[in-house]
């Protein structure tokens, strides 16, 4: 993600609670230095490397993960990282879902996990039940829908999910039983 900038006009905040809100994290390329102070993201090829250093910051670390990459990896951080920002290449790249539901239900992070890249008001619902509880929006329309409390909800579930309270046994297709 060498170098992604978060601070163009309609990336500068971040959808969360309900909410745009100021972002005050810098994103960091590979090979941008390590501010003494601040909120700060860095790619996960960075915090590998450097690990022990950004363990002992004072100030919120946070690492960018990237689509497809593992982030077990991270397993043994988790209480190190104060939030965890998933990249979405494009639209139809669904692979940040699973990253955050194994973040959320295998390795119980409980810091922020936020949606950046090409995020669109569809996804919000489904991200927010895999675990994302913060999202960089740029796409215009999907930014007016969610400052208007847009957000569609989704009321039926094909698939579970451990951290959602779920609806009753029996109203959805893969639970029916034959009587």
């Amino acid at each position: 993600m060498s170098g992604m900038q978060m601070d163009a006009k309609p990336e500068n905040d971040i959808f969360k609670d309900g909410r745009f809100r100021a972002c005050d994290w810098t994103y960091l390329g590979e090979d941008e230095a390590l501010p003494s102070d601040g909120a700060v993201f860095v790619p996960l090829d960075v915090w590998q490397a450097n690990a022990g250093t950004l363990r002992g910051r004072n100030s919120p670390t946070g690492v960018v993960v990237e689509a497809g990459e593992d982030i077990r990896v991270l397993a043994a951080d988790l209480a190190h990282v104060t939030a965890i920002a998933v990249n979405f290449p494009k639209f139809a790249d669904g692979r940040g879902y699973s990253t955050a539901r194994i973040l959320r239900e295998d390795l119980g992070f409980a810091g922020e996990i936020r949606a950046i890249g090409d995020v669109l008001i569809d996804q919000i619902a489904l991200m927010r039940r895999c675990g994302f509880d913060a999202f960089a929006v740029s796409h215009e329309p999907s930014r007016a829908s969610l400052a208007a409390d847009g957000v569609p909800d989704v009321v039926l579930h094909y698939q579970p999910v451990e951290s959602v309270t779920e609806a009753p046994a029996g109203t959805r297709p893969w639970m029916r039983r034959r009587t």
